[in-house]
């Protein structure tokens, strides 16, 4: 995505948002910090007299392709269900900044919306004040990242999760990584966040592939899913293991950056996967320059978490929580034929 796309974000989303809603409040948009990409109402809105439920989507940085999408996928599910909901979305510019995540659920919390889905950019943190929201008697989904059980457990609260099996979608991208490897070939991992559920699950995907396969594992490092710290990483791993094959990205953004990192070290020979399917990185499949990544269809994941929202709305809490897993596919040059 181009830095004017980015940029322009917060302003389509807004529009999109008036023009859905056909009312905002101004002082809720012009009050919120920088660090979050808003389309939002502070009130419940109304058709007819009749109460829409108001549900707010809080996700990661929007600066990630995969949380644009994400976002728009889900502003035009809720212009095509407009008597339905209003919606409400929230990012932050960081997918490091907890603290800024945290506030926009006490935002949400303030302007007593009736559901949060959220994808927490931490799997620990996030939990103490979605706790605060359920007791305010908020429904809450949790996608994308999986909330830490043994926190969930020790904060007494239970919230579903929609999402994908992260650790399967990566094993499948590294299964098709191991078919261009033999056995005792070494690679390279770039992680995500380590405190990140999905980030442990696909490095533990990757893990289960490779072993299998007999593949080293010369090094691992966090690149905290951003590309340019990817790139950094990668660059310094390969110049001090040049006799690695691969590299294996948790994600795409990082992908692109382990991308940049060998071309830098005129290592067209490298074989490079990701994990989200963006459009970079499928184009870049395309053009043989990356072998693999996972689709985990964005711009569906937060509709999912949404309609599960608005069924544990509609049954005021009585509907089952347990969790529901989403598809995660394989993308290659075959499959984008």
């Amino acid at each position: 995505m181009s830095r004017t796309i980015k940029n322009a974000l917060p302003l389509l989303f807004v529009c999109l948002f008036l023009s859905m809603l056909g009312c905002t409040n101004s002082s809720s948009s012009s009050n919120r910090s920088s660090n979050s990409t808003n389309s939002s109402a502070s009130k419940p809105a109304t058709d007819g007299g009749v109460k829409r439920p108001n549900v707010a989507l809080i996700m990661k940085s929007l600066a990630n392709e995969f949380f644009s999408t994400m976002a728009e996928g889900a502003l035009k599910h809720q212009a095509q269900s407009n008597d339905s909901y209003a919606l409400v979305v929230n990012g932050i510019k960081d997918e490091r900044d907890l603290s800024r995540q945290v506030a926009l659920v006490e935002e949400m919390i303030s302007i007593n919306v009736n559901a949060i889905v959220i994808a927490p950019a931490d799997s620990k943190a996030l939990v103490p004040v979605l706790r605060k929201a359920i007791q305010k008697g908020i429904v809450v989904i949790n996608i994308d990242n999986r909330l830490d059980a043994e926190i969930l457990k020790a904060e007494n609260v239970q919230i579903p999760f929609v999402g994908p099996d992260n650790r399967a979608g990566a094993k499948k991208v590294a299964e098709r990584l191991a078919k261009e490897l033999t056995a005792g070939d070494s690679v390279l991992i770039l992680e995500g966040i380590r405190t990140s559920f999905n980030a442990q699950q696909r490095l533990a995907g990757f893990r289960d592939a490779l072993e299998s396969a007999g593949v080293k594992i010369a090094d691992s490092q966090s690149a905290e899913w951003e590309m340019s710290r990817a790139n950094t990483i990668a660059s310094a791993m390969l110049s001090e293991h040049p006799e690695a094959k691969a590299i294996l990205a948790a994600n795409d953004s990082m992908a692109l950056g382990a991308l940049a990192s060998a071309k830098s070290a005129g290592r067209n020979d490298l074989k490079i996967v990701g994990f989200d399917n963006i459009k970079a990185v499928q184009e870049a499949i395309k053009e043989n320059r990356i072998l693999a990544t996972a689709d985990q269809h964005g711009d569906q994941l937060a509709v999912f978490g949404i309609e599960a929202a608005l069924k544990q709305i509609a049954a005021n809490g009585q509907s089952s929580q347990a969790d529901i897993e989403t598809p995660v596919d394989l993308i290659t040059v075959e499959s984008l034929k």
